[in-house]
């Protein structure tokens, strides 16, 4: 590892332990919606049970999710900030459409649901 790359780490790990002891704020806090949540999982054009699936939890979190009764949070929510920036790269991820059934193409000429 070069050693510029290296230091940015360490400014970054040593951030991090003053955001999780609280001395500093977190300059980044991502949110989402129970309506964004939806729109994503909209925009993936996947059901309930298959975006469930895809970003890891039960359908019960998800639907908890969608009407607001619980907030997502740790890798649940890392990933749906990349399902929204990046919808594509969920849905043609290999072991989900294996789990799914699907091939890619099939995956992208799927209607909304």
């Amino acid at each position: 590892m070069k050693a510029d790359a290296f230091q940015e780490l360490v400014v970054s790990v040593r951030q991090a332990g003053r955001i999780r002891r609280g001395t500093l704020r977190a300059s980044r806090v991502t949110t989402f919606k129970p309506a964004d949540i939806k729109a994503v999982r909209k925009k993936l054009r996947a059901s309930q049970s298959e975006f469930a699936l895809m970003i890891g939890v039960n359908v019960s979190t998800l639907r908890n999710w969608e009407q607001g009764r619980r907030v997502p949070d740790g890798p649940a929510l890392a990933l749906l900030r990349v399902a929204s920036k990046n919808p594509t790269a969920r849905r043609r991820s290999a072991p989900w459409l294996a789990r799914c059934g699907l091939t890619a193409a099939a995956a992208d000429e799927r209607p909304m649901v």
